[in-house]
């Protein structure tokens, strides 16, 4: 991909793996576009941001309460959230657009998160982990007098930060690397996202393989850093760790 960028279609379509002298030119064909590259950014880090941090707060909720707060009820509710996971999301895709669309909410951040703020993937995978919270300390905590929210806030999310880590590099991934849904909710051009983008530049009779590498590339990047910045705790969350 990164030497792709750096050479031109002929180039590309003759199997060329080393680095090229066509980067600078791309780059310019990029930036040149009807479509606006800076602007597909911005929106994929708003859009993608905004949604890790709701979807954490809520879905560690949901996890906390189901695992630390048990009774049968809840457990028939959360076995009802692990059989949503099989139902395909392009089966929702026609009843989510008409609540977004009445709502008033297309073209917008909240249109864009809202069906993916509480997934019953991460709930699961928070309320796994929580079983492994000193249960001990949420007592004496209590015997202490602090509130419900205070233990949750103060204690319980710096205890779990390996598994919000985790949690938050598989949301901001899937929430960049979107294209679907947010093709149906953002129908404007100036809220198009860079999955969205990279798509139009492959679109037409002819593909500029150059170009269409360099705007991968940008749309790569991000992701890559937050991995890599991220990948020892996202390491320690996926195998429930708690120190």
């Amino acid at each position: 991909m990164i030497s792709a960028a750096t050479n031109n279609t002929v180039d590309i379509a003759n199997g060329k793996l080393t680095f090229g002298t066509a980067a600078l030119t791309n780059f310019k064909n990029l930036t040149n576009q009807n479509q606006s590259l800076w602007g597909a950014m911005g929106n994929s880090f708003l859009y993608a941001v905004v949604q890790t941090l709701v979807a954490l707060l809520i879905c560690s909720l949901g996890g906390y309460g189901f695992e630390l707060y048990h009774d049968k009820k809840k457990d028939m509710l959360f076995s009802i959230l692990l059989l949503a996971m099989m139902v395909p999301a392009v089966a929702t895709m026609i009843p989510l657009f008409k609540m977004i669309s009445k709502a008033g909410l297309l073209n917008t951040v909240w249109g864009f998160m809202l069906p993916a703020i509480s997934t019953p993937f991460l709930i699961m995978m928070f309320r796994q982990n929580s079983r492994s919270f000193p249960v001990d300390v949420m007592e004496a905590a209590r015997i202490d007098g602090l509130s419900e929210f205070k233990i949750f806030f103060q204690m319980y999310m710096p205890i779990m930060k390996s598994t919000y880590a985790a949690a938050g590099v598989i949301t901001f991934m899937n929430a960049w690397n979107a294209y679907l849904w947010p093709k149906v909710v953002l129908t404007k051009g100036q809220a198009q996202t860079m999955p969205m983008l990279i798509a139009n530049l492959a679109s037409g009779y002819t593909t500029d393989y150059g170009l269409l590498m360099m705007g991968v590339l940008f749309c790569s990047v991000p992701t890559m850093v937050v991995f890599f910045i991220l990948q020892k705790q996202f390491a320690e969350g996926v195998t429930g760790a708690v120190k």
